[in-house]
């Protein structure tokens, strides 16, 4: 329901619907408002499809540590644990080099290394909490049509069935994916290309059990990740140069499990395949500013990277967690949200880093998706190194599971 109460603002002689209106309600957009429920100020999500649409996205993802204690400092983690996997080692190997890197929880002295979850079980627990939440209005379908930003605040008119509303706010946020236009309408350019590959992504079952294990495996096509789900399921991210995952996809059941055996390996006998397979060419994508007065960008709005490594939706979650943090203790303070000042200090915080992770996933699939012998040489070297010298595998391993760099307060509770 629309709810069109007005919060006191500093400036008396405004008065607005909400404090923040957030474009997009999938995983990243409702992250930002779960994490703002007791910041004290208004929250709308606006999102473009029903709930039940939403959350039948047939994806998976790897979920970081970090992303885990964040999600844990909502509040929505026991509802998402016992529906998702967990891993505990990680290998990651050069196609067919003998040697190859194991990474343990001793490594780090955690429990488990990460987590596998298919989309629904992370959205659900989060639509749950969002509308249970007496300080989050949810318009469920609605649809952007116009952003009119003024000096104090953002004017929105939303399509809502067949009616047309407007609703006032300090601040609005693009969650609204890689093709944002709430960002194109703002003018915000991206800087970036797409690859010579896309990805494959399937649900297989093998023979025998993946023992809560990470597989990724370098291959000179492109990387190759195995990722563990329950029920013995797992995920395969296939990377391949566009006509060869074109082709792939075309093939038959039997022929693709034919093909897929050959990278999967026979370790973990016969595989199965489970529900459609399909592809998506992959970016690399960097926006010029993540914000500007009264707008800021998070997750794929902002930035969009290659699969390996399982980078891409953990970026995105820690930029909502990062920008409620800004914004709740900006409020605290008196101090107007919308303005560039304030926002300036989540892109601050966060683009730098977001650089770092675009800039190391971009050098691994460029060092290992070649055959170029000194390059071969060159990585193979890097991958004994990793094996052999304890502060360089802690390094990578940390930067792999979100635990380098500044982390949000909210996930600091655990």
């Amino acid at each position: 329901m629309l709810r069109l109460d007005s919060p006191t603002i500093s400036n008396p002689s405004l008065t607005y619907d909400y404090d923040i209106a957030i474009a997009g309600g999938g995983i990243i957009g409702l992250t930002l408002a779960s994490a703002l429920n007791n910041s004290g100020l208004k929250v709308v999500v606006i999102e473009a499809k029903p709930q039940s649409v939403a959350v039948a996205k047939g994806q998976a993802y790897a979920v970081h540590l970090l992303s885990g204690r964040i999600f844990a400092g909502i509040g929505v983690w026991d509802e998402i644990l016992p529906q998702i996997a967990h891993f505990c080692h990680v290998q990651l190997s050069d196609a067919d080099y003998p040697h190859s890197v194991s990474f343990e929880t001793n490594d780090l002295g955690t429990e488990v290394l990460g987590y596998v979850a298919e989309h629904q079980a992370l959205l659900k627990p989060l639509q749950d909490f969002v509308n249970r939440s007496p300080n989050i209005a949810y318009l469920c379908p609605a649809q952007v049509l116009e952003t009119q930003y003024q000096p104090s605040g953002v004017e929105i008119s939303l399509q809502m069935g067949e009616e047309i509303k407007t609703i006032r706010t300090r601040l609005i946020v693009a969650a609204d994916g890689a093709k944002s236009q709430t960002r194109q309408k703002a003018g915000i350019n991206t800087r970036g290309w797409q690859y010579w590959q896309s990805c494959i992504v399937a649900f297989v079952k093998p023979e025998k059990g993946h023992n809560n294990t990470a597989y990724e495996k370098f291959w000179s096509s492109g990387p190759f990740a195995v990722l563990p789900l329950p029920g013995n399921r797992c995920r395969i991210v296939w990377t391949a140069p566009h006509s060869e995952a074109k082709a792939l996809v075309a093939l038959n059941d039997e022929d693709f499990l034919a093909e897929l055996t050959k990278r999967y390996g026979a370790h973990m006998g016969k595989l199965e395949l489970e529900a459609d397979r399909f592809v998506f060419p992959v970016q690399l994508m960097q926006s010029d500013r993540y914000v500007l007065p009264r707008l800021a960008l998070v997750g794929d709005a902002a930035h969009c990277c290659h699969p390996v490594g399982g980078q891409g939706l953990n970026m995105g979650i820690r930029d909502a967690a990062a920008l409620a943090q800004v914004l709740q203790q900006a409020h605290q303070k008196g101090e107007d949200i919308g303005d560039l000042a304030i926002l300036k200090r989540y892109e601050s915080w966060r683009k730098q880093e977001n650089l770092t992770i675009l800039g190391f996933t971009d050098l691994l699939d460029r060092v290992f998706s070649n055959n170029f012998l000194p390059v071969v040489i060159i990585r193979r070297i890097g991958l004994l190194m990793l094996h052999r010298v304890p502060p360089i595998k802690i390094f990578a391993l940390k930067l792999m599971t979100g635990l380098k760099g500044r982390a949000p307060e909210i996930a600091q509770k655990f």
